[in-house]
């Protein structure tokens, strides 16, 4: 501890100045893209059929089904539910063993968001699994219902087929045509939310840990362990497996959410510090050094990359698939 963080002299003064006016920016800058385009998503909406869907429209069944239809929704779901359990026995076992103190650091925020994510995943996916098992059991009622009515089947002449196609032709409508699937509810919007904040928050706790943190920051002789190990990589290797496997889309506006967690992040750290005198978490968070300023402005550019990252990882799975299995890939609308 170089500082004493209660005292006035340790806020007011240029380096504290710069971050604020940096951090301000951001918070702002997020809250604008948030209004432009996600408010913009739920008021139009329901005059999407002449138009280009926003781009922050969700589905309801994107958040449940696979990517490709030979991959039963069941699958995603037993996945959910695995990841679900394995993060939620990590995140205790940490507690047991470090105490509640964990959550003062931006890792075990990120780790316990993401735990809530499959958590929040695995209902949503009972729920799409439920809701497709009675949709395919009341089609093969009605098939059954259908074949006892009629007994024997009599095959249409071709008369009557040419004259049936020549009525739907008539009658055809393109817009009535389209199916458009039923729009997600705010539960649903707030996962999809939640997963792309999980996404750039998964990637800066790695990135930060293991290019900045373990390689400079760490003390010498302290190593690492099965805990440490895992609350930096297992939550990414579960997050990119459910990647794989959904078929959510991944709009890049939504960055937004990740600096306000971020900055929640920020702002958590700012009071603790300003009411009691405390060691920082991350020593680059410290703003008695000269360098905070830039410190701050880097680990602000360093979202986007990480955020970035997570998009490619998306985009390369969209081309890949789209090419691997043309027939059962469903493209990301």
């Amino acid at each position: 501890m170089t500082a004493d963080t209660t005292t006035l002299s340790y806020w007011l003064n240029w380096r504290f100045a710069l971050c604020a006016l940096f951090f301000l920016a951001s918070m702002t800058a997020a809250a604008i893209i948030i209004w432009k385009f996600e408010g913009r998503t739920r008021s139009e909406h329901r005059r999407r059929e002449n138009r280009k869907e926003p781009a922050g429209l969700v589905y309801e069944d994107e958040t449940w089904n696979t990517c490709l239809e030979a991959i039963h929704p069941a699958w995603l779901l037993g996945f959910r539910v695995f990841a679900f359990f394995m993060l939620l026995a990590l995140i205790i076992a940490n507690v047991v063993v470090d105490g509640g103190g964990i959550f003062y650091f931006y890792t075990q925020w990120t780790f316990t968001l993401v735990t809530i994510y499959f958590g929040f995943g695995s209902t949503i996916s009972i729920y799409g699994c439920r809701k497709l098992c009675r949709k395919t059991g009341g089609n093969r009622a009605d098939h059954v219902s259908l074949d006892s009515e009629r007994g024997t089947y009599v095959p249409p002449t071709c008369g009557e087929i040419a004259d049936a196609s020549s009525n739907q032709s008539k009658h055809f409508d393109p817009h009535e045509a389209t199916y458009h699937p039923p729009l997600a509810g705010p539960w649903m919007y707030a996962f999809q939310i939640i997963y792309q904040i999980c996404a750039g928050a998964v990637m800066l706790t790695d990135a930060v840990f293991w290019l900045i943190i373990y390689p400079f920051l760490t003390p010498n002789g302290r190593g690492l362990n099965f805990m440490i190990v895992s609350m930096h990589s297992i939550n990414a290797v579960f997050l990119i497996g459910d990647t794989i496997l959904n078929c959510m889309r991944f709009p890049l506006f939504r960055i937004a959410y990740f600096i306000l967690w971020t900055g929640a992040f920020v702002v958590f750290q700012w009071i603790i510090h300003a009411c009691v005198n405390l060691w920082w978490p991350y020593p680059f968070l410290d703003l008695s050094s000269s360098y905070a300023p830039l410190w701050y402005l880097g680990i602000g550019v360093m979202l986007i990359p990480c955020y970035g990252i997570f998009a490619l990882v998306v985009k390369l799975k969209d081309f890949s698939f789209a090419r691997s299995f043309p027939d059962s890939y469903r493209k990301l609308r």
